[in-house]
């Protein structure tokens, strides 16, 4: 006898997919999941009138020779930051050996805040000097991993220089061989001081005209957001105005950038208390986080403007504030942030080391376990927490602090199925 049944759940099903099919497909199109693949733990902003090769290449050797003087042990350097000696051993040497590598992931030439205002025959003159430095590092192969510019903002005072700038490095670096299929990917744009979503539905027009116009693949210019201001996180509507803003980018936004100084001064904090673990400063990031979950686009954390190095006291008060600060965001859940002298690169990529080599045993173990269901264990993770085992144990492999051996040792797992959990 025919089940009743069965026929009713096959109506009500078919039903059901028609009229949520809507809704199944915004959903898979505006909430693609977590990026995936490497991705820088920084980004280096330097002055666009000082970004030259030299310069460029001067800050792992500045970083390097900052450690000899001030920390050139791991006693030095775990009494300057607070850890232990016995875990600043364990990474000490992977540490210099980092700076001697690979002291930039990401690298940003500034046009912006840091670099001021320019006549445009200076502006054009740096930005030709910035392009050549770049050209001069991928010739050495000491190119950074990521790349780019920051541009002026779409305000309308200086939106026209902002977009002559974006223009002609676009076109400069493709005429240098610096734009091709592997570099676009790698190309980084910052849209500073957004205030509302129309600048960022004119940015994601500005990339589609510049594909066309420079033959780039559809889709293939991306950008960062830079939340600096208050506007950004809550609109004249009382809605949070960072939430479309990464909606209407086409899929173009790969990050949203908190911006320390300005969002701080926006608001009225008085300089000597505007500081990435300002609670403000926490609220912004909280919101961003929420609107850049399952998107595609990551959160990056400001900077600190604490750069003393001038003697040991003062070295070592600076790596502790800076590495202190780092390991706050990581443990939030923001992997990038922005270093402004060569000093920070030594305390950011302690921390980073330090808190994925004291991840690796736990999350090694879980997931092990996670892959062999059969073998018990004190905790039962589902595969959302098993995405963030995977992903947290890929981080620390690509920013140094693991090595691939040792991650599929621990937990049997190697990067081609951690990528493939991390998805």
């Amino acid at each position: 006898m025919a089940d009743p049944r069965a026929d009713f759940r096959s109506n009500l099903t078919a039903q059901l997919d028609a009229q949520l099919s809507a809704a199944d497909a915004a959903l898979a199109s505006q909430y693609p999941g977590a990026a995936s693949g490497r991705h820088p733990v920084h980004t280096v902003y330097v002055p666009a009138d000082r970004c030259t090769a030299q310069a460029i290449g001067s800050f792992g050797p500045t970083a390097l020779e900052l450690l000899a003087s001030y920390a050139p042990d791991a006693g030095e350097l775990a009494s300057a930051t607070g850890h232990s000696v016995d875990d600043v051993a364990q990474v000490y040497d992977r540490l210099t050996s980092k700076l001697s590598r690979e002291p930039i992931e990401d690298l940003r030439a500034d046009f912006e805040d840091g670099y001021g205002v320019r006549s445009d025959d200076a502006e054009d003159a740096h930005l030709q000097q910035v392009v050549e430095a770049f050209a001069s590092l991928q010739s050495a192969g000491t190119l950074p991993a990521w790349r780019g510019i920051r541009f002026k903002s779409f305000e309308a005072p200086t939106r026209a220089r902002g977009l002559h700038t974006l223009v002609d490095y676009l076109y400069a670096v493709r005429d240098a061989g610096l734009l091709d299929a592997a570099a676009l990917p790698h190309t980084v744009l910052t849209l500073p001081k957004v205030t509302g979503v129309d600048q960022v539905v004119a940015m994601t027009a500005a990339c589609g005209a510049l594909e066309r116009e420079l033959d780039l693949p559809a889709g293939g210019l991306t950008f960062e957001i830079q939340v600096e201001t208050p506007q950004a996180i809550l609109g004249a509507d009382g809605l949070a105005a960072v939430a479309p803003m990464v909606h209407v980018t086409e899929g173009r936004v790969t990050s949203l950038v908190y911006g320390t100084y300005d969002y701080s001064a926006g608001l009225g904090i008085a300089a000597p208390y505007q500081a990435l673990d300002h609670p403000a400063a926490d609220h912004a990031k909280a919101v961003m986080q929420v609107a850049a979950a399952q998107t595609g686009a990551r959160v990056c954390d400001g900077s600190t403007n604490v750069v003393a190095f001038g003697d040991r006291e003062a070295a070592h008060a600076t790596w502790g504030l800076h590495a202190a600060l780092v390991e706050r965001s990581l443990v939030r859940g923001i992997y990038q942030g922005w270093d402004m002298h060569p000093g920070h690169l030594a305390s950011r990529y302690l921390a980073n080391f330090l808190f994925f080599r004291r991840a690796l045993p736990s999350a090694a173990a879980r997931l092990a376990a996670y892959l062999d269901r059969s073998a018990g264990g004190d905790v039962m993770d589902e595969p959302a927490t098993a995405r963030m085992l995977a992903a947290a144990l890929l981080r620390g492999v690509h920013c140094g602090a693991l090595d691939a051996t040792e991650v599929e040792k621990s937990s049997g797992a190697g990067i081609s199925t951690l990528s493939a959990l991390a998805r």
